[in-house]
């Protein structure tokens, strides 16, 4: 009777194990980049657009209080080393250190390299962390990633072999343009570079990224499945397929723009990969054993795109940080629910971790929570607050606890006000200066940054890796000489290709965001 009341205990206590707990399942986690929260329809968007999405979500389980950080590269150096961005100064993202407004924030202007070119500082995830990759290869997994890595571009320790993949597809910088594969500018460079590989080396490849990464993941899933002994349990699987789309530069879309416009074109032929990803599980009978994820790496780039919630991409209000997320696991989780525990990105490394039996033994420190328990079990959510920001970032301070979220000096009752519309501040002082305090003591763990030494050179690359560059092939040259020969060469005073810092805690994008 004890034993059955331990086991009991075991499985319900929130945070604790759960019958999953080392089972090893695949596990296929798709991020799409820059989705607005009511952008799929299972939120409200029309119903033509995701039927793919949607029926993930009819067979699956919808988070809806699943939490990132503000913006791109944060988020995914959250989930790659579960620890909140400021840890890794992820923060800040690797092209920040090539633009003068952001640079400003830090009291540091554009650095000038040996050859006396204007020329960005090397910053990247540090090889030295450990990220989920390198968990689940010990473990015993085969790692991949398909799509867009923005955790730096240019050392080999900080790109994706050298951070535990044993598979590389797709680009290391913010966004490139989905046909000819080059970046739209290179700051504080202002012309194209190329970055399109497969194992870290750049490919020429005709096609939209969209459907070249859907079809890369379905090919990689196809070859495993035909590697597979018949003899023993086959191995395990990590996929990690992040989507460029529906980030912009939105120009040419192959399909659907006559019938509803560019982004929402965009948006139906990212469903049109996930559906061909699902299918790949399917065809090679390994839907029962996976568990699929998908979720949006931060808010959309206008409010309208994140209703009800206020805020925008590179802001801290929940349209900014309160992302869709649909998890899959037939047998496992039961279809057509929703799950309302708080979580946020950096627990999918304890939670990847704990179902594939690997250790979370680490020096530096976890702030992912295991939610086994939670997803598969229904116990309570470990998490009771998330950080977002501490003092040093591009955007002000910003803590959730409880239901109460504190952004730099704003105060919001997010239950009984998730639209972020009465500011509370003046009438719970003493809260929030519990809160400051918490964020000032988080806040000390930020350690110094580093590196600032090393400079990109040249300043203007070829192909991103610094390595490929050093062997740029001749076509990659020609490619991008004719590109660069159709961008402009003078920008007015104070202009430039991408957007300015945040001010205040807020941004207003124009355009397709690039």
């Amino acid at each position: 009777m004890k034993s059955l009341l331990a086991t009991f205990l075991l499985l319900t206590m929130p945070g604790l194990a759960s019958s999953v707990d080392g089972s090893k399942p695949n596990i296929v986690f798709i991020l799409s980049d820059d989705m607005g929260w009511n952008e799929p329809s299972f939120n409200g968007g029309r119903a033509e657009l995701t039927p793919h999405l949607d029926r993930l979500r009819r067979e699956g389980v919808s988070l809806t209080q699943f939490y990132v950080h503000a913006v791109c590269a944060p988020t995914r150096a959250a989930f790659l080393t579960g620890r909140y961005a400021f840890r890794t100064w992820s923060d800040w993202r690797s092209e920040d250190f090539g633009k003068p407004s952001y640079l400003a924030k830090l009291g540091m202007t554009l650095a000038r390299n040996q050859a006396g070119e204007e020329t960005r500082r090397i910053h990247g995830l540090a090889s030295e962390e450990r990220t989920v990759a390198e968990v689940l290869a010990e473990a015993g997994y085969f790692t991949s990633i398909c799509g867009k890595w923005h955790c730096g571009e240019w050392l080999p320790g900080q790109l994706p072999m050298g951070q535990g993949f044993h598979h590389q597809y797709g680009h290391y910088g913010w966004g490139i343009d989905y046909h000819n594969k080059t970046i739209p500018h290179n700051a504080p460079a202002r012309f194209a570079v190329y970055d399109w590989h497969r194992n870290q080396k750049p490919i020429l490849e005709p096609g939209y990224s969209t459907d070249l990464i859907a079809e890369e993941a379905a090919r990689v899933i196809a070859r495993h499945r035909m590697k597979s002994s018949p003899e023993g349990k086959p191995r395990p699987f990590f996929m990690y397929v992040a989507f460029n789309a529906i980030h912009g530069p939105l120009e040419e879309i192959p399909r659907y723009e006559d019938q509803f416009g560019k982004r929402h074109a965009a948006l139906k032929c990212l469903d049109d990969a996930v559906g061909r990803i699902t299918q790949a599980l399917e065809t090679c009978g390994y839907a029962d054993d996976t568990l699929l994820i998908f979720a949006n790496d931060n808010g959309g780039l206008r409010e309208e795109m994140n209703a009800p919630y206020r805020g925008t991409k590179n802001t801290n209000y929940e349209g900014g940080v309160r992302v869709p997320c649909i998890m899959r696991w037939p047998g496992r989780i039961a279809p057509g629910t929703t799950n309302d525990a708080l979580m946020h990105v950096t627990d999918l490394f304890n939670t990847f971790a704990t179902l594939a039996g690997g250790s979370l033994k680490q020096e530096r420190p976890l702030d992912g929570k295991n939610m086994t328990g939670v997803i598969f079990d229904g116990a309570e959510s470990p998490r009771t607050e998330i950080v977002f920001e501490v003092s040093g970032s591009v955007r002000p301070p910003t803590i959730r606890r409880g239901n109460f979220k504190l952004i730099g000096k704003e105060l919001y009752d997010i239950i009984n006000d998730p639209s972020e519309k009465t500011d509370l501040a003046q009438e719970q002082p003493e809260l929030v200066q519990e809160l400051s305090a918490r964020l000032t003591q988080v806040g000390r763990e930020r350690p110094p940054l580093t590196g600032m030494d090393r400079l990109m050179t040249p300043a203007l690359p070829w192909v991103y890796g610094q390595e490929e560059n050093g062997k740029a092939p001749a076509w990659v040259k020609e490619m991008v000489g004719k590109v660069r020969a159709t961008q402009p060469t003078e920008w007015a005073p104070g202009t430039t290709p991408w957007p300015q810092a945040p001010k205040d805690g807020k941004i207003l994008y124009t355009g397709d965001g690039r």
